[in-house]
């Protein structure tokens, strides 16, 4: 039996070895790292000596662990999860060599082996506690009070302003009792995720307001609960179906307006405002669901009007309208990457008393500006607005984040006002729809780095007092700071050379791209060889191969006929939960993500002929858009993108791939910086390892902060609810959900047990590196008093 274990473990090595010479022998062909070669050969080396009993074996073995870890602290330092790809793999085999059966061959030189693999593992352990992808908190600016506008118990708008600060002048909970909080109540929206092909997920941040809790579901069902229990108060379903057409619907929320002409008590005084998928806008009485009669065509205004031809599915709005000056403001998601003539990204005012278009702002054509006239129809595949607006009602001005024009990953044929406008923050008149200004974030966007955040306003510390600022995240990881007014950078933005090696012939490149280098960046450092990362050495290795053979030159490389990689990834940097902002204290806290994504340009004959093979194999829409290319009909080529993992899932590059931070607003430098969101519900081969090691998780959401000093997040792969301290980034309370907080929190006071309330949606998120889906909201408390 003895004899069996050995055997079995030299020709385990035996293997190892051989794959890991021979992916370094490849390595090193590309230019990469010399280590994997030498290591391969000795641990197969240690591999036959084992089987033929010789004692150096485990010496030899002691020394490959010795100079690995050498070489492991030359290359990464003290970080401990790159550490753990490259040493706890081949640790824990040389842990084996003191087995008896061992030992009892090769003597000595067992206990050497094992005790380099005992040193390997105390140095990721040293490692891992030091936390280096820790930013230590320096001091936090001192609180200043302010008052806040409107019923501080309320939460009257998407981002609880008009400003998205997404701060609650609450100080019920508190950094004190916080551990206390319990769940309070849960609302299941009835959704089955798995009933259908195309799920919608949950994404949802509830209003409180005039007593009640208003939220729209995954089937836009909008809905008012009773704030204090749960309790379903009145449900209006406008039947649409979720999947029509061929990608992922969400709502993520509604809108409040209290009417200037009805008087209190009347029908619709107070009305809830909302979009739909199949592209209509709705007003409904507050206090009964009922469709009010005096907006649009009996409640319901049809937005598809003016757009030309609209497929099932490929324009309708996903989050809340924005309100300002009585005037409904809201763009459109428009469906990514199927053609180059896509329905158009104009933005549009409604009156939010009868539903009448008061104005259009149309990039391609300013003659729009009153409505497509009969039988014309708005500038087809402009730049559009599917991300959450800001507004100011003293300065009467909408800020709008805006999309990179159709087709994602090929610009060659874009117009001069789509290339004005793409992936920018633009601010029109709210009553005029008139343009005030335009910031570009990207300049001609190859990588569908649309704005997905909400602005957020606030008061930027100026040399002659505060100065009237928006605070703009973006999916490049870079956050720009400018004048509310003026648009003109308040933080210094510099534009910088990116490469343009390897673009498409018929393409077109800009030189240059604006980075924010007046504020901390969170798009990441570029990435290198050493960065990628496995579970095993094996895998880490693979990844090491791949990078070699991709074409990457750091941020803002572009696509073309051969695979190359986006860092940040398609989905950012920061995405829809934009950021959160404490008007007292001056801190923002801003949650990033960290992963790659990979594209390549498909000629079009051969990606036509790919997407005909998918469809002619009886696969649905959907999985044939994933395995095929991306059709970009009407342009010379298709795309073909997907992420960066290694055969085991993982991502290819190391940790962190989620993080929070804090920034001091009156200095522009971070405060904190911390990894958020552990292991527990991931692993290799989309297994849940129920492991809660801190590794920095991706999520799309947003936090929420109050008064009295906490933040609330949820938003990374796990399901857990978290609350941290404002002036350290501690982490202080946390909770398990049914599925990952993949939203934005909010926070209340009851009206009739005046309890400090926390909701957010347990929604779970339809990409591979995230959740399944979820269909709760859950509002915790602390425990009421006896």
């Amino acid at each position: 039996m003895a004899t069996i274990v050995r055997r079995t473990l030299a020709l385990v090595l035996m293997a190892i070895g051989l794959a890991v010479g021979i992916g370094g022998i490849i390595l090193i062909s590309l230019g990469g790292s010399a280590y994997y070669l030498p290591g391969g050969i000795a641990v197969a080396a240690s591999g036959l000596g084992l089987w033929r009993g010789r004692p150096w074996a485990g010496w030899l073995y002691a020394a490959f662990l010795a100079l690995t870890i050498l070489w492991a602290l030359w290359e990464v330092g003290l970080d401990g999860w790159q550490l753990t790809a490259r040493i706890i793999g081949p640790a824990v085999f040389g842990l084996l060599f003191a087995l008896p059966a061992m030992r009892r061959v090769i003597g000595n030189g067992g206990w050497g082996a094992s005790g380099a693999a005992l040193a390997g593992f105390l140095l990721v352990f040293g490692a891992s506690l030091q936390s280096p992808m820790d930013v230590a908190a320096s001091a936090a600016p001192k609180q200043r009070p302010t008052a806040l506008a409107g019923n501080p118990g309320e939460w009257p708008v998407w981002g609880r302003d008009k400003a998205g600060t997404r701060f609650s002048p609450l100080e019920q909970i508190t950094p004190a009792n916080v551990s206390k909080l319990k769940p309070a109540w849960e609302y299941d929206t009835g959704y089955d995720p798995m009933s259908d092909a195309a799920p919608s997920p949950l994404q949802a941040t509830p209003l409180m307001v005039d007593d009640r809790l208003f939220l729209c579901t995954q089937t836009n069902v909008v809905v008012a609960l009773d704030p204090d229990t749960g309790k379903e108060l009145w449900r209006y379903d406008p039947r649409v179906d979720p999947a029509s057409g061929t990608a992922v619907r969400t709502c993520r929320g509604v809108a409040y307006y209290e009417s200037a002409v009805a008087k209190v008590g009347e029908a619709c005084a107070r009305r809830i405002i909302t979009g739909t998928f199949n592209a209509q806008l709705i007003a409904l009485d507050s206090r009964t669901g009922a469709p009010c009669a005096g907006f649009g065509n009996g409640g319901i205004v049809d937005l598809k009007e003016g757009m030309g031809e609209v497929l099932p599915g490929f324009y309708y709005t996903s989050s809340a309208p924005t309100i300002v000056r009585g005037t409904v403001v809201l763009g459109g998601w428009v469906m990514d990457n199927v053609s180059a003539d896509e329905p158009s990204g104009v933005i549009r005012g409604f009156d939010a008393e009868n539903g009448k278009l008061r104005w259009a702002w149309d990039a391609g054509n300013p003659a729009n500006s009153k409505g497509a006239p009969a039988g014309k129809w708005y500038t087809r595949s402009t730049p559009n607005s599917w991300a959450p607006m800001s507004g100011d009602e003293e300065l009467g001005m909408v800020y709008v984040p805006t999309g990179n024009p159709a087709p994602d990953y090929f610009g060659g044929l874009r117009s001069p006002a789509s290339e004005k406008f793409g992936s920018s923050v633009i601010a029109l008149d709210a009553q005029t729809g008139a343009l005030r200004w335009n910031f570009q974030t990207a300049h001609h966007d190859l990588w569908d780095y649309d704005v997905a955040s909400q602005p957020t306003l606030f008061d930027f510390p100026g040399k002659s007092g505060p100065v009237p600022a928006l605070a703009q995240p973006t999916k490049r990881g870079e956050l720009f700071v400018l004048d509310r007014r003026t648009g003109k950078p308040l933080t210094k933005v510099t534009e910088k050379a990116v490469p343009q090696r390897g673009k498409a012939p018929e393409e077109r490149l800009s030189p240059t791209q604006p980075f924010s280098t007046g504020m901390p960046s969170f798009a990441g450092d570029v990435l290198a060889e050493k960065d990628m990362w496995g579970i095993t050495p094996i895998d880490q290795l693979y990844c090491r191969i791949w990078f070699r053979k991709l074409r990457y030159d750091g941020p803002a490389t572009p696509p073309g006929l051969d695979e190359a990689i986006i860092y940040p990834s398609i989905g950012g940097g920061m995405n829809w939960g934009g950021v959160a902002y404490d008007p007292e204290r001056r801190i923002m806290i801003v949650n990033s993500l960290y992963y790659a994504s990979l594209v390549k340009l498909i000629p079009r004959a051969e990606a036509d002929r790919q997407i005909a093979a998918s469809a002619k194999a009886g696969t649905s829409h959907d999985i044939a858009l994933a395995a095929a290319p991306l059709p970009m009909s009407g342009t010379p080529y298709g795309a073909k993108v997907r992420g960066f993992t290694s055969p085991l899932g993982t991502l290819c590059h190391a940790p962190p791939y989620g993080k929070i931070s804090a920034i001091d607003m009156d200095t522009q430098k971070l405060l904190w910086d911390r990894p958020v969101g552990t292991t527990r519900d991931s692993g290799p081969l989309g297994l849940e390892v129920s492991l809660p090691i801190r590794m920095g998780m991706p999520g799309f959401g947003g936090s929420m902060m109050t008064r009295s000093g906490l933040i609330f997040f949820g938003a990374q792969k796990e399901r857990t609810f978290r609350a941290f301290d404002t002036a350290t980034g501690k982490v202080l309370w946390s909770d398990r959900m049914p599925a990952s907080g993949n939203a934005n929190p909010m926070t209340y006071v009851g009206p009739k047990t005046g309890r400090q309330f926390v909701v957010i949606a347990a929604s779970g998120h339809v990409t591979s590196q995230s959740m399944p889906l979820g269909r709760t909201f859950r509002a915790y408390s602390l425990p009421e008093e006896k």
